[in-house]
């Protein structure tokens, strides 16, 4: 017999707001303070340290991402976020990982799992594989090779990438024709689609930044890792961006991201997490935790309670106006060159 207790499924066809009320609604079982459990965590974090000469950049001892949610890690500059970042996804390793000799007891160890796998001193490469998949603060699109060409770069399991399978095309034929399919409508999802012949190097920054979202996409990841996500995006582009996550959100995608804006993290996020000084300081629904005196301290400062827009006057069609009026910029910007 199934099990009764079993948290229900959220069906693909609930609508966006229904999704989010679900979560939200999860999430309020979970206490607000630091480190706290959470009630279907997909990344569990234990004891993560790391050291730069005297400084402890990151020392964060228990930390919990719910399965499905929107989860903000916000603080302040040289809080330790990127590298928090860095270390769960395998491109850098804690100070505090077991040793064969000497280093932190077994209990003491830095230790995390993602999905129930335990990823500790896993390569970033095996991370990605597992479904927990990143971007950087600045895109790292290949300039040279085309916007298509990019995002197949993101699809896995692709056996063309074997030398001997590489040299039988009926092998990999294929796979690479649902590669591109798949490939070409990521990139009409992120309205790139009229450019997926053009060199990745010849897009606007905000462009390159869906870019690298939609190649992400390509590996169909459990989880994805979006490090501030707004960072040098035209403002005009700020809104596509925001329904961009909250699709993924809706999708069945677990999101975390880094972000300074204030505005983005009030809207789209279901958790925040702050951390200050490597550390994490607080936990909680979005308005609560930006009203917290030791955040406001420690990083909101006086303009907490300031909404930076409203998007009540945002509909569709202005969406799609403000992005065709971007993309004839940097269409022009091209031209100049």
């Amino acid at each position: 017999m199934p099990d009764q207790t079993a948290e229900p499924v959220i069906p693909v066809a609930t609508p966006p707001g229904e999704v989010t009320k679900a979560i939200r609604m999860t999430l309020a079982a979970a206490e607000e303070v630091p480190g706290s459990e959470k009630p279907d965590p997909i990344l569990v974090v234990d004891n993560i340290e790391r050291r730069f000469g005297g400084m402890t950049a990151v020392n964060v001892k228990h930390l919990e991402v719910q399965r499905g949610a929107i989860t903000a890690l916000i603080g302040p500059n040289g809080a330790g976020k990127t590298t928090f970042f860095n270390l769960i996804t395998g491109f850098d390793k804690p100070s505090s990982a077991k040793k064969l000799f000497g280093g932190p007891s077994a209990d003491e160890a830095a230790k995390w799992s993602f999905d129930g796998k335990t990823l500790g001193s896993t390569a970033a490469s095996k991370v990605a594989r597992a479904g927990m998949v990143r971007t950087f603060q600045l895109t790292k699109a290949l300039s040279r090779m085309t916007v298509l060409d990019n995002m197949l770069i993101g699809a896995k399991g692709n056996p063309g990438e074997n030398l001997a399978a590489g040299l039988i095309k009926p092998l990999w034929a294929a796979a690479e024709k649902a590669n591109i399919a798949k490939a070409e409508e990521l990139l009409q999802r992120f309205k790139l689609d009229a450019k997926r012949d053009d060199m990745a190097g010849s897009l606007s920054g905000g462009q390159k930044k869906l870019l690298e979202m939609a190649r992400a996409l390509m590996s169909d990841p459990k989880m994805i890792m979006l490090d501030e996500p707004m960072a040098g995006v035209n403002p005009a582009l700020t809104q596509s961006l925001l329904e961009h996550i909250q699709a993924l959100r809706n999708d069945g995608t677990t999101v975390l991201f880094v972000e300074h804006d204030m505005h983005m993290v009030r809207h789209i996020s279901d958790w925040v997490v702050v951390m200050a000084q490597g550390e994490v300081v607080a936990e909680g629904d979005p308005e609560r935790v930006m009203k917290n005196p030791a955040v406001i301290d420690a990083y909101l400062g006086a303009y907490h309670d300031t909404d930076l827009g409203d998007d009540s006057a945002v509909t569709t069609g202005l969406i799609t106006q403000i992005e065709a009026k971007v993309e004839a910029e940097a269409e022009q910007e091209d031209e100049e060159r």
